[in-house]
């Protein structure tokens, strides 16, 4: 008995782990052909999988292509909008080139192309901020200076120093302004 065990040691011994001995198995005709069905089947379904991963991987790429060329002409209308009223100033510099005597018309042309930029900017969300007046907020204003007064309240906006614009309803751009703040004591009398 203990030379049988120690045989089947041995032979355990040798054979790798995970290693299973082969040998023949009988199964059915039916057997057989519903393992052959399901092979195909596999086959079929292994290759559905390596077009779809083809098919999506093409769409990605067309995806980032469109994307790409989106990005590129996203602000074409906007530029084209914008070559007008170039071609507006231009006449306008020609005409004061030409050392024309009349003043009036050309004030009356750089008003209308400055109502041409209003309405485009309008056109595309932009509006103009009304600073003039109100509390100073940090998200809409950047204060420049301060100014000591006391005939209104303190962080109140008096002077708008540049226009601030929001495009929507983010702020494009911040108006610069200046701020009232309350006259300070004198240090002698505070004390």
């Amino acid at each position: 008995m203990e030379k049988k065990n120690h045989e089947e040691k041995k032979d355990n011994e040798q054979k790798p782990e995970g290693r299973q001995q082969t040998g023949t198995v009988t199964i059915t005709a039916a057997e057989y052909e519903q393992l052959k069905a399901d092979a195909q089947k596999a086959s079929e379904n292994a290759e559905k999988i390596i077009r779809m991963q083809a098919d999506f991987e093409n769409i990605r790429k067309r995806w980032e292509r469109e994307r790409q060329e989106f990005a590129k002409f996203a602000n074409e209308e906007l530029l084209c909008d914008i070559l007008n009223i170039v071609d507006e100033l231009e006449r306008s510099l020609e005409l004061s080139q030409q050392k024309s005597e009349n003043y009036a018309a050309f004030l009356k042309g750089v008003e209308m192309i400055l109502a041409h930029i209003h309405d485009l900017l309008k056109k595309h969300g932009v509006t103009c901020m009304d600073a003039q007046g109100k509390c100073f907020d940090p998200q809409y204003h950047e204060a420049l200076m301060t100014v000591e007064k006391d005939d209104c309240p303190e962080h109140t906006i008096i002077d708008e120093m540049q226009k601030g614009y929001m495009m929507h309803d983010r702020v494009l751009r911040t108006a610069k302004v200046q701020v009232s703040r309350k006259k300070q004591q004198e240090q002698g009398k505070e004390k």
